[in-house]
């Protein structure tokens, strides 16, 4: 096996890397990992200086300057190349309109990397259609994730506040990708934790299967099981051949938003619980089951080098949930921080692992699931990371916008992130969706019904279950 490049050392994949690995193997569309993003400035930007801070926050980032290459025996391994050397480009889209500006980032976004010893990243300094001016930044899942997205931008307008203005203190250091990647395989090299984590996550598929809870109701599972011919399958084939996607976002005005938060904060109740406890308690309103599954991601960035390191950390492990309707929503919330907080235990285990030994443990084919969509949190803005990151300038004055492009490709039917509005602070319900298998109209509806019992929820956190499922 290759050890070196050109004095380089490699290093194996990761397990969050395999498993976007995983995906982009079994994809037909090779774009499937891209995630493209912009932020821009109600400013006026020297893109001289930009243009160095950019080149300086590279430098500063190990895993925006990652190699993968392919040894003899087919392995695909990682390098941190010794600096970045592209030209950084500029675009300027005043006479353009919006809608025009942001189908020319979406086909940015839609390009496949050039994947074997080439750069798995693009920089582009932009001038939008309402003179805002920042940049666009298209990255690969295997070498970032959203977290470490937003630090490397937060960590490019520190470096530009710095070099252009007077009195601005020099940004914290970056931590080192190779050094935490490194603590990560060694966890992955037959470690006790990883041996106490296997042990967990098998008891846990052993002690009884998931039953499948569809977005349209309970008629999925029942057509399955007249496909397949038999009544007791708790499962359903989840694959497609159309991977064709879409993002459809639902804006959460301010007021209610702030609503959700004080909720979490005056019951210290983490606020993806709350998130889950809506989604779950939609699908058991329309599937009739107590017992209810979904996907949760868990980004592992509990330390300051976690948090600093780039990379992607995100596993995804199945959140599964028995709650009966004479059970109150506050029952079911601390179900959900029981079994998140078990899985925040356990998260540096290899997802594949998990799935494919459930996979194996219940005579499953390829494709089929209990898992309807998955959900992620996104807490980090740039106006939140001043207090977590060592931050030393303030956005909280700052016009500034973000937006997050589709690539054109989705892996699974449904994903759902919530993340907050730069402007406000409010939350966005950003569904990224596979078109052949959803609709906007089906999101709108599934929307409405989550923030109905949310609500509902919230207001009467003692209710039972049974109540808010008949009262919304």
């Amino acid at each position: 096996m290759l050890k070196e490049i050109d004095y380089k050392r490699l290093y194996p994949l990761t397990s969050a890397q395999k498993l976007h690995f995983y995906t982009l193997k079994y994809c037909p569309k090779k774009q499937v990992l891209n995630i493209g993003t912009s932020l821009t400035i109600k400013e006026d930007i020297n893109f001289d200086i930009l243009k160095d801070a950019i080149y300086e926050a590279y430098s500063r980032c190990e895993s925006m300057r990652l190699r993968f290459v392919t040894d003899l025996e087919g392995n695909v391994m990682q390098y941190v190349a010794e600096k970045e050397e592209r030209d950084i480009e500029f675009y300027d889209f005043s006479d353009y309109t919006m809608e025009e500006a942001e189908l020319k980032m979406r086909e940015w976004t839609e390009t496949p990397f050039e994947r074997e010893d080439s750069p798995l990243n693009k920089v582009v300094m932009i001038v939008t259609p309402d003179n805002y001016k920042g940049i666009y930044l298209l990255v690969d899942h295997m070498t970032m994730d959203a977290q470490s997205l937003i630090v490397f931008l937060k960590d490019i307008i520190e470096l530009y506040c710095y070099k252009r203005y007077e009195g601005m203190e020099y940004p914290k250091e970056m931590y080192s990708y190779i050094k935490q990647i490194e603590k990560d395989l060694a966890y992955e090299a037959d470690s006790k934790a990883k041996y106490r984590d296997r042990e967990y996550f098998k008891n846990l598929i052993e002690e009884s299967e998931p039953i499948y809870n569809d977005i349209d109701g309970i008629e999925r599972l029942l057509e399955e099981r007249h496909i397949r011919g038999n009544d007791n399958i708790r499962n359903v084939t989840n694959v497609s051949n159309n991977v064709d996607a879409n993002i459809t976002v639902f804006s959460l005005e301010e007021y209610p938003s702030h609503v959700l938060l004080k909720f979490c904060e005056e019951n210290k109740i983490p606020m993806v619980c709350l998130l889950m406890m809506g989604l779950r308690t939609y699908l058991q309103k329309f599937n009739y089951q107590e017992d209810v599954s979904i996907m949760s991601t868990i980004a592992r960035r509990a330390t300051i080098a976690e948090k600093k390191s780039g990379g992607t950390r995100i596993h995804c492990f199945p959140c599964r949930t028995v709650v009966s309707k004479n059970e109150t929503f506050m029952d079911g919330i601390e179900k959900i921080r029981e079994a998140q907080n078990s899985l925040f235990r356990h998260a540096n285990f290899n997802p594949v692992e998990y799935l494919t030994y459930r996979t194996n443990f219940y005579n499953n084919e390829p494709g089929q699931t209990y898992e309807p969509l998955s959900l992620t949190y996104q807490p980090l803005t740039m106006k939140e990371t001043k207090s977590k990151n060592g931050q030393t300038i303030s956005f909280n004055n700052i016009d500034y916008k973000t937006n997050w492009y589709s690539n054109g490709v989705c892996a699974h039917a449904l994903y759902l992130t919530v993340m907050h509005r730069a402007n406000d602070n409010g939350l966005n319900f950003s569904f990224e969706y596979q078109t052949g298998r959803v609709t906007p109209e089906k999101l709108q509806y599934m929307y409405y019904y989550i923030c109905k019992i949310l609500f509902e929820g919230i207001n009467n956190p003692y209710k039972t279950i049974e109540e808010i499922i008949e009262s919304v």
